[in-house]
């Protein structure tokens, strides 16, 4: 959940960039749809049963603050399908407002179709679905589908609406990370990406493998240390190791000592946790290769994704990157000595999005 912007020359606050370029992103994906933790890590989780189930850790041995246990039929067997030969799955969720035709899974779908040499990546997409219509259309159009079914204990329903931050809005960003945990715990790695995003080039061949886990950004500085970049995780990389399991577990714990608060935002708030007593390696991601409308560059030839951060609205997402997708047709059809003329090619502004989150430059 990021602080800082800029588009190639500006920034504005880390307050409303957090808001704005983090959790708003990850709340209208769902949308569609103390400080002690105890005497040692076995305390926080629960462990997986047989039955592939898991419940909500607990934190300094308090109740959890809501009882729930999430199921994953038929994951194991359907993740040796998805994943590539090195156990990696891309994994992104929709609803069925963001699944419906013309939406943001079509936008999805069809920009490894048009990336440079990435066509293949789509066999290794598992796109998790929300609800059942999402799941239906899903079906329609991709051949790796996943119903991620809602703990019976809580009320929310992922088809409708949820206001950003509201009970049902945090129940469903929660079992997202469940599920990730999941993933992990079968031996998969794993990339995450909001489904509000286009592909042009393969990310893998951006990421530090050495790392744990490795994080967008909304505004990357060099000069920063890497902990001090403003971590977006609408686009990160985790290995399957012991690490980063307890590491999941820790960031689902640590929700009872934030109540109220979004995975995104618990998660700053406990990554130099995560890097002491953990020993987890988390690497920031460079916004020249990692774009989004907080902070992108007019890089043609080394942007790999594009992802409507800043933004509100489903229309203006699906608008905005429209363009996007029309600028990199564009550019992809012209000859390669005109793609070499620097400074001709420029991303359409993304005036929509950025007038609906009331961006702007100081």
């Amino acid at each position: 959940m990021g602080l800082g912007r800029k588009d190639g020359g500006g920034a504005i606050s880390h307050a409303a960039s957090f808001l704005l370029g983090v959790s708003l992103p990850t709340a209208l994906l769902f949308l569609l749809a103390s400080d002690r933790l105890g005497d040692g890590l076995s305390t926080i989780s629960r462990s997986w049963g047989s039955t592939g189930t898991t419940q909500l850790p607990t934190a300094d041995g308090a109740a959890p603050a809501r009882e729930q246990e999430v199921e994953f039929a038929g994951l194991a067997e359907l993740l040796p399908k998805v994943a590539m030969e090195d156990r990696t799955v891309i994994i992104t969720p929709v609803n069925e407002a963001w699944a419906r035709p013309g939406s943001l899974l079509d936008l999805y779908l069809e920009s490894f179709k048009n990336g440079e040499d990435i066509a293949h990546l789509v066999n290794h997409v598992l796109v998790v679905a929300l609800d059942t219509l999402g799941f239906d259309r899903c079906k329609a159009v991709h051949p790796h589908c996943y119903h991620l079914q809602v703990p019976t204990t809580t009320t929310a329903n992922m088809s409708s609406a949820k206001g950003f931050m509201s009970r049902d809005y945090l129940e469903l960003v929660w079992t997202k990370l469940t599920f990730q945990q999941r993933v992990i715990e079968l031996g998969y790695n794993f990339l995450f990406t909001d489904a509000d995003m286009i592909w042009f080039r393969n990310p893998f061949r951006h990421i530090a493998l050495y790392a744990d886990m490795s994080c967008s950004s909304d505004d990357f500085k060099p000069s920063r240390a890497p902990l001090d970049q403003p971590l977006n995780t609408g686009l990160y990389y985790m290995k399957s190791t012991n690490r980063t399991i307890e590491m999941v577990r820790y960031w689902r714990a640590a929700r009872e000592r934030f109540r109220g608060r979004h995975d995104q935002w618990v998660f700053v708030a406990i990554k130099r946790e995560l890097v002491t007593k953990l020993q987890v390696k988390i690497e920031p991601l460079e916004t020249v290769y990692f774009g989004g409308f907080c902070e992108y560059h007019d890089d043609f030839d080394k942007v790999c994704t594009m992802h409507a951060d800043c933004c509100i609205g489903l229309e203006n997402k699906v608008h905005d990157l429209s363009d996007i997708a029309a600028d990199w047709k564009n550019y992809t059809s012209m000859p390669p000595e005109e793609r070499k003329k620097k400074g001709d090619f420029k991303w359409t502004y993304p005036t929509r999005c950025r007038k609906s989150s009331k961006w702007r430059k100081p």
